[in-house]
C-alpha cells in the first residue's frame, strides 16, 4: 500500500481514515467535514463526528512525521525537534490509545521544557505542532501572571484563552496545548525561600503546579476576576500538553559553575564569557532549581529540549527555505504587482549578519526585511514587468536595488 497523507492536515491514510484522491492531491474524511461546516455551518452530530474523527487523526503522526512535518518550518534544532516530537506522540497516543491495553498501569503525562535564547523557535515549535495536530493552543506570558488576589493576570486565564481558541468546546480543549512562554521570569528571588510574598515568581509557580500536573479547574469563560456571583466553566488539565519555554540568562554560569571551568592558580588566564562555550544540553533540574524554578514544578516538566543559538548560515536558511519564508513571501507580495524579486547570496548573509548583531534571532529578521524593503514596495507598481535585485550593497549601505526590465516573449 502506497504511504499517502491529506493534502491538507497531513494525516496518513488507514482503514478507520480513508482519503479521497484527486488530480495529485488527497483529502481526508476530517478535512472533508470541516469544508462542509465552514460551507453549511455546524450541528450537534458533526461536531461530534469531526471531535472523533480528530483523536483519529492525531494518534496516526508518528515522532518521525511529526519531526518531519517540523523541519518543514523549523530549520536546525534537530535534537529538539526530535525530543518534542517523541513527547507529543506519547502525549496523545495515551488520550488515544491507552484503552488498546488491558492493564491497571496508569502513563502519566510527560510536559516539556524549552530553553533557548530569544528568536530561536520556542514558540514557533509549539505553534506547529497545535497546527499539524489540529487542536487548539493558547499561549502566554508568564511575565504577566500574579498570585490570585494581586494585581495581574490570574494563572487560570491561561485556560480561558485556550476554551476560546476551541470555541467554547470544553472537550476539544481538554485534549489542546498551552504554552507558556518566559516561564524563566517567574524564579524566585533565590533558591532559598523568601521570608517576603514573592506574588510574581514563586507564588505563580505554585498556582501553575495545580494546572500543569492535572485537576479540574473552575475558570471565567469571558476571563477576567473571578467573584462569587459568576459562572464557571470546569477544565480538566488530565490531557492538556503543557509546553513551557524561556531563555533562562544566566543559566550558562551555573553551568559552569558545576563543571568546574573557573581555574584557580598561577600560569593559567582567566577566559572571557566569549571564550567560554556552555553546552546546555547537559542542563539537569537541579540546576533549573538553582536558576530559581521550585522542585515541584520542575519535576513535573521532565522532558527537557534545548534549542540553539542560530549562527549566519541557518539565519539564511531561515530566510529562504521554509514553506513561509521571509524571501517567498515577499516574493509572493511583489509578484501581485507583476514584479519578479531576486536576492543575492551576499545580501542574505548581510542582513543574517545584521540579525546576530542585534542579538533578536531569527525574530528580528524581519524587521530588517522591513527597513530594507519599505522604500522599495513604496514605489512598486511603477515597476511592472520589471526584476529586482537585491544587492549586498542595499542591506548595509541602503543603495538602490537592480531594476531589470524583463523581456516580453513574443507569441
Amino acid at each position: 500500500m502506497i504511504n499517502r497523507h491529506c493534502s491538507f492536515c497531513k494525516a496518513a491514510e488507514s482503514e478507520s481514515n480513508p482519503l479521497i484522491a484527486g488530480q495529485g492531491v488527497y483529502i481526508c474524511k476530517n478535512c472533508v467535514y470541516s469544508a462542509y461546516k465552514i460551507m453549511f455551518g455546524d450541528d450537534k452530530n458533526a461536531k461530534q463526528e469531526n471531535r472523533e474523527l480528530l483523536e483519529k487523526t492525531a494518534e496516526l503522526l508518528t515522532p518521525k512525521e511529526l519531526d518531519k512535518f517540523l523541519g518543514q518550518y523549523i530549520i536546525g534544532q534537530e535534537r529538539a525537534r526530535k525530543l518534542v516530537s517523541v513527547a507529543v506522540y506519547n502525549h496523545y497516543k495515551r488520550i488515544f490509545r491507552n484503552d488498546t491495553v488491558d492493564d491497571d498501569t496508569e502513563i502519566q503525562k510527560s510536559n516539556v521544557l524549552l530553553i533557548g535564547p530569544t528568536g530561536s523557535g520556542k514558540t514557533l515549535i509549539a505553534q506547529t505542532i497545535a497546527r499539524i495536530l489540529n487542536v487548539p493552543i493558547a499561549i502566554a506570558d508568564a511575565t504577566s501572571l500574579t498570585e490570585a488576589g494581586y494585581v495581574g493576570e490570574d494563572v487560570e486565564n491561561i485556560l480561558t484563552k485556550l476554551l476560546q481558541a476551541a470555541d467554547g468546546d470544553v472537550k476539544k480543549a481538554e485534549q489542546g496545548i498551552v504554552f507558556i512562554d518566559e516561564v524563566d521570569k517567574i524564579s524566585r528571588m533565590g533558591e532559598n525561600r523568601s521570608i517576603t510574598r514573592d506574588v510574581s515568581g514563586e507564588g505563580v509557580q505554585q498556582a501553575l503546579l495545580k494546572i500543569v500536573e492535572g485537576s479540574k479547574v473552575n475558570i471565567p469563560p469571558k476571563g477576567g476576576r473571578k467573584h462569587p456571583n459568576q459562572e464557571f466553566t470546569t477544565i480538566d488539565t488530565t490531557n492538556i500538553l503543557f509546553i513551557c519555554g524561556g531563555a533562562f540568562d544566566g543559566l550558562e554560569e551555573i553551568i559552569q559553575r558545576k563543571q568546574g571551568n573557573n581555574i584557580l592558580g598561577f600560569g593559567h588566564e582567566k577566559k572571557t564569557k566569549k571564550e567560554k562555550e556552555v553546552d546546555f544540553s547537559l542542563v539537569e533540574p537541579d540546576d533549573l532549581v538553582s536558576y530559581g524554578l521550585i522542585p515541584e514544578l520542575v519535576g513535573r516538566l521532565p522532558i527537557i529540549a534545548t534549542l540553539e543559538e542560530i549562527d549566519e548560515d541557518a539565519m539564511v536558511r531561515i530566510l529562504r527555505e521554509p514553506k513561509n519564508s521571509l524571501v517567498k513571501q515577499y516574493q509572493k507580495l511583489f509578484s501581485i504587482d507583476d514584479v519578479e524579486l531576486t536576492f543575492e547570496e551576499e545580501a542574505l548573509y548581510a542582513i543574517a549578519k545584521k540579525a546576530i548583531e542585534r542579538k533578536t534571532g531569527a525574530r528580528g529578521l524581519r524587521a530588517i526585511m522591513e527597513e530594507t524593503m519599505i522604500d522599495i514596495m513604496y514605489e512598486l507598481p511603477e515597476y511592472a514587468g520589471y526584476e529586482i535585485v537585491i544587492t549586498k550593497e542595499v542591506i548595509e549601505n541602503g543603495e538602490k536595488p537592480l531594476y531589470i526590465k524583463k523581456q516580453k516573449i513574443a507569441s
